[in-house]
């Protein structure tokens, strides 16, 4: 059977560069966001992925690199899956919100590599902190600015608003961090509805 020009196994250069991608970074998700596994490093991120040093450079330009695209890649998920659930939320503002808030936590605790990827391993990790920090600033921005929709006339000033949602961030991701490290005993519910309930109740005047 002829090969098309360009291609191998089916596949043209390009997909096989986003399929190796795709495959180092579940890769670092998998060793980053394993519970009590070894440090993170490149050769361990390789070797999950079954791909040579070689492979890794061509995707990213070091481990900080790869570890940013993972924290990346989830912080897209919540975002997208949050909005998208508030949006097709049916009833009152304290239904939507909920709704927003569970598909947030659902991403954290659903798979838990991925709330200790995003939320604490990268405290750990020097380089990694102002880019978390910028992260969850980014968070409470759009938190501020569901708030000013859910809510209108009733809503804070932006000022307020956003040291509002400020600390509601802060919190959701300290309840999530005692959660995974079982500190806090709790269900996936239970962190949904005391984060709900703290935004409906500081949301707003």
């Amino acid at each position: 059977m002829a090969v098309k020009a360009g291609q191998y196994r089916g596949m043209t250069a390009e997909q096989r560069h986003a399929d190796r991608r795709a495959r180092l970074l579940e890769a670092t998700l998998e060793v980053w966001g394993r519970d009590g596994g070894p440090t993170v490093t490149m050769t361990r991120i390789c070797a999950e992925a079954g791909l040579t040093e070689r492979y890794f450079y061509q995707s990213f330009e070091g481990l900080d690199a790869a570890l940013t695209a993972v924290m990346d890649d989830i912080a897209t998920q919540i975002a997208e899956r949050s909005v998208a659930a508030l949006a097709a939320a049916q009833g009152g503002p304290a239904d939507r919100v909920r709704a927003g808030i569970e598909a947030f936590v659902q991403i954290l605790t659903e798979d838990p590599r991925k709330g200790r990827v995003a939320i604490v391993e990268s405290v750990s990790i020097d380089a990694l902190r102002p880019h978390r920090a910028r992260l969850l600033r980014q968070f409470a921005e759009l938190a501020a600015h569901e708030a000013r929709e859910l809510y209108g006339a009733e809503a804070w000033s932006e000022r307020e608003g956003r040291l509002a949602a400020t600390m509601f961030i802060g919190g959701v991701a300290e309840l999530v961090t005692a959660w995974l490290e079982g500190t806090v005993e709790a269900t996936p519910d239970d962190i949904i509805a005391a984060a709900s309930h703290h935004f409906i109740a500081t949301a707003h005047r």
